[in-house]
């Protein structure tokens, strides 16, 4: 990760520094700014960069850097691109002491500038090790830093734990990665392994792993702080490979099914997050982890699935398996917590990108504040989100006869569906239950400002915002 360090005064040795555009502050002795910045008709629109190259000169090399209305997104877009520019450096100086709010500018930047300098390789990360950023009070802008560096820490591990190949990457092996930074983070682990699973009554999770030799797990991540005023329960799809199960999918839909787990990723990252930065709340996490695989010991069509809580299930595609999974979880949480908020995330339908596109993830809800405060938190977080109804008319779509409940609708509005199934797992909190569905947000084809090419971490970012709201 980058080194960051706060500064009021430029250090002697910077030959690299970025601006801000228009760059007002004329300590740096840059005559032919303005010139440059006319010829080369920079206005300032956010995440623009231009390098100017200063032979013979300190610094040697300024970019000017846009940063649109000055708002955090701007800052974040500005540093972002000038991880992308700055192609050769290996540390660079920023100005924010031109900045209206220096405390969003500083968050802002560390986000854009740390998330855009992830790579799954590590070593075709950019050479870019040290980032000074010069501030008019550093004390002031300290717990900004801090909060800008937990946000890139723990989607940075999101996205490593979701870009892992799926060779390696089995319920097993995400169990061991999240305990191990649960501990080193002072946040509970708790632990289903198969045999707990059957013993308790999690027949969903059971039914789904079954196919696989690598059996399934439930992880429990608590972070329980004594000054804690409320507690929210995280509920994360976890599939570490999806082949469809027996409705198998298409050979290309099957290329990218190690993000199926980027739910069960976000909520560890954005539990993990909160432990960092000390938030009074209690967040507690659940991923259902499974792999949907095809053999003799396969769930089918047509089965009927007896959840954790008692609700029933007719299976109507292998292939809608994310839900069966949430929903022996969403079932657990609210027996044994009864949360002040219950919220689910996961990659659950290709229907979220038909109809959302690819940068923005599906929001459902019954209560308008929890929606308000979900959309809010993801707009300060700079990921889309879009609020979708939950359309009574569709309830009889996923009614069975022979069950509770289908798991597949095949009249359409998928993502709708999915979420008003997945809400009678909700039961009595279903009042104070959200469901996100980030299937598409969640990988990134190229590199797209903060967004490094591959798993994006979506969700880390929002969920940590709507918890720091409270």
């Amino acid at each position: 990760m980058l080194d960051f360090r706060l500064a009021a005064a430029p250090p002697e040795e910077a030959t690299v520094v970025a601006l801000p555009v228009p760059a007002a502050d004329r300590r740096w002795d840059i005559p032919e700014a303005e010139a440059f910045l006319t010829q080369a008709e920079h206005t300032g629109e956010a995440g623009r960069v231009e390098r100017l190259v200063r032979p013979l000169s300190t610094p040697s090399t300024v970019f000017f850097a846009g940063i649109g209305t000055g708002d955090e997104a701007g800052w974040r877009a500005a540093g972002a691109e000038i991880v992308r520019s700055a192609t050769k450096a290996t540390s660079i100086t920023v100005d924010l002491t031109s900045a209206a709010d220096q405390i969003a500018a500083t968050r802002g930047f560390v986000e854009g500038t740390g998330l855009a300098a992830y790579h799954a390789n590590p070593a075709k990360r950019p050479p870019l090790a040290e980032v000074t950023l010069l501030v008019e009070d550093p004390a002031a802008a300290a717990e900004a830093l801090r909060q800008g560096l937990a946000v890139v820490e723990r989607t940075s591990f999101a996205r490593t734990l979701t870009n892992t190949p799926s060779s390696t990457k089995d319920p097993a092996w995400f169990v061991d990665q999240v305990s191990a930074a649960a501990a080193q983070a002072g946040v509970g682990v708790e632990i289903w392994d198969v045999d707990r699973l059957r013993d308790e009554g999690f027949n969903g999770i059971l039914a789904v792993g079954g196919g696989s030799t690598r059996g399934p797990r439930m992880l429990q991540l608590d972070y329980a702080p004594d000054s804690a005023t409320h507690h929210i329960v995280l509920v994360g799809k976890g599939i570490t490979f999806d082949t469809g199960g027996i409705d198998i999918k298409p050979a290309e839909a099957m290329l990218l099914m190690r993000k199926d787990m980027g739910g069960a990723a976000a909520v560890a990252g954005a539990v993990l997050a909160a432990a960092d930065l000390q938030l009074p709340v209690r967040v507690t996490a659940l991923t259902p982890l499974a792999e949907n695989m095809v053999s003799g010991s396969a769930w089918r069509p047509g089965d009927v699935i007896e959840h954790y809580g008692g609700l029933t299930t007719e299976v109507r595609s292998t292939d809608a398996e994310g839900r069966i999974v949430l929903a022996d979880a969403l079932a657990y949480a609210v027996e044994q917590y009864s949360p002040d908020y219950l919220i689910d995330v996961a990659t659950l339908t290709g229907a979220n990108r038909v109809a959302l596109g690819r940068r923005i993830g599906a929001l459902m809800a019954d209560d308008d504040d929890l929606a308000d405060a979900l959309l809010a938190a993801a707009g300060r977080a700079g990921e889309g989100l879009w609020r979708l109804p939950l359309h009574g008319d569709y309830v009889s779509m996923v009614t069975s006869e022979i069950a509770d409940l289908y798991n597949h609708s095949d009249g359409g509005a998928g993502t709708i569906t999915a979420g008003l199934f997945l809400r009678e797992f909700a039961g009595k909190q279903r009042g104070r239950w959200a469901h996100i569905d980030m299937s598409s947000p969640s990988w990134a084809d190229e590199p797209e400002r903060e967004l490094a090419k591959g798993a994006t971490g979506w969700g880390v970012r929002t969920l940590l915002r709507f918890l720091q709201s409270l």
